[in-house]
């Protein structure tokens, strides 16, 4: 019980903390209910793993995309991502920039994906000047998964394909 009411409290000391520091609402929102937190199989030949970080504030960002599966043909004609998830280590606006990038690549082609900006993701959320290495971290994290991915579908296509239902 002690470590629940432990929790509860951390997480609100948390929230009141992004709240002083005059986040935009966007970032709040994220932060307070962050999309696609997990992890995925780094191993599975499928799954692109991209992990980043920023040395001067301590942040790192872990984004996985799922694209193809050995089990069952998981991407349609078009290519697209199927799943997508983060786990960050930081900031609010870096786990708000996490967050809403995976928002923005699940269900896109890998070509959309890998065409997302800091400068996109930054505008969305509005962030302040001081906060922009966030957004930068969370477009790296993203060019980081694919070039994993794509990696693992150059060296599986020497030994198998996908196998389709």
């Amino acid at each position: 019980m002690i470590s629940s009411n432990l929790r509860v409290a951390t997480n609100l000391c948390r929230v009141a903390v992004v709240r002083q520091a005059n986040y935009h609402e966007k970032v709040i929102d994220h932060y307070e209910n962050p999309r696609n937190v997990g992890s995925l199989d780094k191993n599975d030949p499928s799954v692109g793993t991209g992990v980043v970080g920023a040395p001067a504030c301590g942040d790192v960002m872990k984004l996985q995309i799922k694209a193809c599966d050995y089990e069952a043909f998981l991407v349609d004609e078009n290519g697209k991502i199927i799943d997508a998830k983060f786990k960050t280590f930081g900031c609010g606006s870096a786990i708000a920039s996490s967050s809403l990038a995976t928002e923005w690549i699940h269900g896109k082609t890998v070509e959309y994906a890998a065409n997302i900006k800091n400068d996109q993701i930054a505008k969305e959320l509005c962030l302040p000047p001081v906060k922009l290495h966030c957004s930068m971290l969370a477009q790296d994290a993203i060019q980081a998964a694919l070039n994993d991915y794509k990696k693992k579908q150059i060296n599986r296509k020497t030994s198998s394909k996908c196998v389709t239902n």
